[in-house]
């Protein structure tokens, strides 16, 4: 039985997207996002209730795997009721400055955030990653607005639990099941719940950051299959911790950000949106989420948007 490394390195040539979009490329899969997609977007929408999918920007916010590698965001008041005039009357001026990591929330990773072999997507070297500069090529700041539509495959309810335990590994037969009958098409954004945000946002924040239920690396050559644009995860981490195995650090990353080019998402909120699409079975929605354009970043906030 082969390990997973093997089978990473045997998927990698068959789903590399390198020059699909030329070899100046650095938005990956996000080229799916074409008029055609933001219109399918727009068309899912029903009654136009829009339901938010970010968790609150606060320094309660996950530790990756309790460390304090990714800081949550921290919020200092610098400016106090400041009256330029010194007449309150004219106006009080109140200012906040924030430390934080950029993946330290609701977040996208950028193709720059994971490469191997010293590449990147499209071939650009892990050199061009510098401390001083950032990430010259594939930063989160080249991938420009995301609207399109957003398809929810809730894996929880159809595996019939409320929460995936970690180490769960979610196989392309769970996504066929939570998409059901809706066909993926090119551009559109799959949204994965596992029910873990559920489980941190009602109290149990330690269980939360020591694991994670993910995506198999066969799951890659699912979206590949289907030209998705990018996909999102309820979860610290998309791959299932523990691993597999040991023979890799971080597979479907590698696959989905160094060959494929595709954006991946972390820490989302999905409870709100998986209960609204349970009630009316509908798993479709438009979906609004451009990330903070930081220049030369490996990753961003981001606060998106479902709007069915």
């Amino acid at each position: 039985m082969t390990n997973v490394l093997e089978r990473v390195r045997a998927l990698a040539p068959e789903l590399s997207n390198w020059g699909r979009w030329g070899n100046d490329d650095e938005r990956g899969t996000v080229n799916l996002i074409d008029a055609a997609a933001v219109a399918r977007g727009a068309s899912s929408i029903v009654d136009g209730t829009a339901i938010p999918l970010s968790i609150p920007a606060d320094f309660d916010g996950p530790r990756l795997m309790g460390q304090a590698t990714r800081l949550p965001p921290l919020r200092t008041l610098i400016v106090h009721n400041f009256a330029w005039t010194g007449d309150p009357s004219t106006g009080e001026l109140n200012d906040d400055t924030v430390t934080m990591g950029l993946q330290s929330c609701t977040h996208w990773d950028a193709l720059s955030h994971m490469g191997y072999s010293g590449q990147l997507y499209n071939g650009f070297p892990n050199s061009t990653v510098t401390v001083a500069g950032g990430a010259a090529r594939c930063g989160i700041d080249k991938v420009g607005p995301i609207v399109t539509r957003g398809v929810l495959a809730d894996v929880a309810r159809v595996v019939g639990t409320d929460c995936l335990d970690h180490g769960f590994v979610i196989t392309p037969d769970h996504l066929d099941g939570a998409v059901g009958d809706t066909v993926i098409e090119p551009g559109d954004i799959l949204l994965v719940r596992t029910g873990q945000m559920g489980r941190f946002l009602g109290g149990d924040r330690k269980h939360y950051e020591r694991g994670s239920p993910g995506l198999d690396p066969d799951c890659a050559r699912w979206f590949h299959q289907r030209d998705v644009a990018a996909y999102a995860i309820d979860t610290q981490n998309p791959e299932p911790f523990p691993p597999q195995d040991d023979s890799v650090f971080l597979p479907l990353h590698l696959l989905a950000l160094r060959d494929m080019g595709m954006l991946q998402g972390q820490n989302w909120n999905l409870e709100e949106l998986a209960a609204a699409c349970a009630a009316d079975d509908r798993i479709t929605f438009q979906l609004s989420a451009t990330p903070d354009p930081f220049t030369g970043a490996s990753g961003a906030p981001v606060a998106p948007v479902a709007i069915r």
